[in-house]
């Protein structure tokens, strides 16, 4: 068991220290001694678990979704909103997670790598949530969930991008509130939209929220 656990920290470690170096750096200029040398590790420790950078630049995008996880909301279309913002706010300082976004969007990341996978994830986790809110009764009779979903996805990835370029995501929440403000609309039953809450701290809100849970 002592063991195990043991190999599970040293995978967490790999898999945190090589989403802070593609980060940095991309997929091409990124090299396996690289990883090495932020995750002190020996070479044998990584190979064990990832035997090759393939492998190891996909284990990190496979890493991307679950940090979209959010309290259960009774209205579904807010509970995807806390999705995006819980995501932009995990992105200021989740090596991993910034790791696993620069991978996606990385032009040079090989066709052994399938960097379109997180994109698909999303797209059926969202979904479903959008198909769930529309059996409730929170959507326009206009909505096809999955063109809504497939914008959805595409807006607040080129926006995490500019947020990036511009101010190293420090007004990701801000852009974020801008975004649901012209999305909503077009989305949701008006009787819905007083009560949405899209405001820029939502992800520190809901974050704090999670954490307040798993300490309880």
């Amino acid at each position: 068991m002592a063991k195990q656990e043991r190999a599970i920290r040293t995978r967490r470690a790999i898999l945190e220290a090589a989403g802070a170096v593609f980060d940095e750096h991309g997929y091409t200029s990124t090299s396996i001694a690289m990883v090495l040398e932020r995750a002190e590790v020996t070479k044998g420790a990584l190979y064990f678990h990832f035997p090759s950078k393939e492998s190891l630049a996909q284990a990190v995008l496979d890493e991307q979704v679950p940090f979209g996880a959010v309290p259960p909301q009774p209205c579904k279309i807010q509970e995807i909103v806390d999705m995006t913002f819980v995501v932009g706010q995990r992105l200021l300082s989740n090596s991993l997670l910034r790791g696993s976004v620069r991978l996606a969007v990385d032009q040079e990341t090989p066709s052994g790598v399938d960097h379109g996978e997180p994109f698909l994830q999303w797209a059926r986790r969202l979904t479903s949530l959008l198909e769930l809110a529309r059996e409730r009764g929170e959507l326009l009779p206009t909505v096809k969930p999955p063109e809504t979903v497939e914008l959805l996805v595409g807006s607040f990835t080129g926006i995490q991008l500019m947020s990036r370029a511009l101010t190293d995501r420090a007004d990701l929440g801000d852009r974020l509130s801008v975004m649901w403000a012209h999305m909503l609309p077009s989305i949701a039953v008006p009787g819905l939209l007083p009560g949405l809450d899209t405001r820029p701290d939502r992800g520190v809100r809901v974050l704090a929220s999670l954490e307040e849970r798993a300490a309880s």
